[in-house]
């Protein structure tokens, strides 16, 4: 049974005569030249942001619920922390680490755990 490899753009090849990447977290994003299936890196940091912004989406809820927590004990230091928190959220798929990335590991390696937990990359 032939089994058929396509990249982003349809192309299609039979996988016994490809070279494949080993990691298949962007599976979306390769490319086919010849007979090597690669990562196209743009498309594969979009992806990335994207799933940032999957993940962060639970994230900004709670930090919108411990906001309207503080707001009701009149606490101006953890009204600042959420704020501080929902901030660095939203900037997260703007990460210089991300768009410096110069190859598929480097990406890989921007997953902020601090901020998004662990990473699904690893």
């Amino acid at each position: 049974m032939t089994t058929i490899i396509s990249d982003k753009d349809g192309n299609e090849i039979d996988r016994t005569l490809a070279t494949i990447p080993s990691d298949k977290h962007f599976r979306n994003a390769w490319t086919l030249s010849g007979s090597t299936i690669t990562e196209d890196l743009t498309l594969a940091k979009t992806m990335f942001k994207d799933k940032i912004r999957e993940v962060r989406t639970p994230l900004l809820v709670a930090q919108d619920v411990a906001y309207m927590k503080a707001l009701e004990a009149d606490s101006s230091d953890d009204q600042t922390t959420a704020k501080n928190a929902k901030t660095a959220l939203r900037n997260a798929p703007a990460a210089s680490a991300i768009t410096n990335a110069a190859n598929i590991t480097a990406l890989k390696n921007a997953w902020n755990t601090s901020l998004l937990g662990d990473s699904p990359y690893a």
